[in-house]
């Protein structure tokens, strides 16, 4: 099922990030109105959503699915009893999923902005017999959810895709119940000599090269490997973990750092 938000329309959602008039924020290296990056992302994604999953095994040479493998098993949901799962930015399904198999009595919501990524989720739930993964379509910077209902959070590639990052995290601590589990895997910095220089031809070169072919536009990859770089550091994002009120903020580096998942708890 895919729960919208009546009173708050696609087209009004941002409404609440708009800031300042000479508040500016990043679209890749590009410098944008803070108000207008999360429709600059939005139309990102509703290009690439039909082969969102299929670029990620091409980008990632398939370990992208390794990196979620290891994120579920942090999360360790309970296999009997409920168990509230929230994934955010995960419209595709492709981290619900594998909860959902993990602890099958699980009470599992994923929660995207994009109503594109959001149907293709939902198809594939369809597909597999998932029927009752809720799919809700709101903005990770304003969830729609009382404090203290979710024993864990998870958001995958997501986050830097959120204008306001801060923001993010501090509604992802607000819904976590005590004893709560954050964790975000993300890319990272890739600081391996030989590796790094290999890395940076391969993402600006080949990926959006990857792009054109498979989805008939490489200008939305172009993007996405630019806001790679404009993320921050592992140890600065844990900092911004820590601000949001998590303790026992830590991240675990995974490939060469090429990702990092990221862990906080409200406790």
């Amino acid at each position: 099922m895919v729960l919208a938000l009546p009173e708050l329309p696609m087209s009004r959602l941002n409404d609440h990030i708009s800031g300042p008039a000479d508040e500016e924020s990043h679209f890749g290296f590009s410098s944008v109105r803070l108000g207008e990056k999360q429709d600059l992302v939005d139309d990102v994604f509703r290009k690439v959503a039909s082969r969102y999953d299929i670029m990620n095994d091409v980008m990632s040479l398939g370990l992208h699915r390794a990196w979620k493998d290891v994120l579920v098993g942090m999360v360790k949901p309970q296999r009997s009893g409920v168990f509230k799962h929230l994934d955010v930015a995960g419209g595709t399904g492709d981290v619900a999923f594998r909860i959902a198999e993990l602890a099958p009595s699980a009470d599992v919501t994923v929660l995207d902005i994009n109503p594109n990524m959001l149907a293709v989720g939902q198809e594939r739930a369809t597909q597999r017999g998932f029927h009752d993964i809720a799919f809700v379509e709101a903005n990770a910077e304003e969830l729609p959810f009382e404090a203290g209902q979710f024993d864990a959070y998870t958001i995958a590639f997501g986050i830097r895709n959120v204008p306001r990052i801060d923001k993010a995290l501090s509604e992802a601590y607000r819904v976590l119940k005590r004893g709560g589990r954050f964790l975000c895997l993300e890319f990272s910095e890739v600081d391996i000599p030989i590796m790094d220089k290999v890395y940076e031809a391969y993402s600006f070169s080949a990926i959006p090269a990857f792009g054109k072919v498979i989805t008939g536009d490489g200008q939305p990859y172009r993007y996405l490997v630019e806001s790679i770089r404009k993320f921050p550091n592992p140890e600065r994002f844990q900092s911004m973990i820590e601000e949001a009120g998590f303790q026992r903020a830590s991240y675990t580096s995974l490939t060469g750092n090429i990702v990092a998942i990221h862990s906080g708890w409200k406790l």
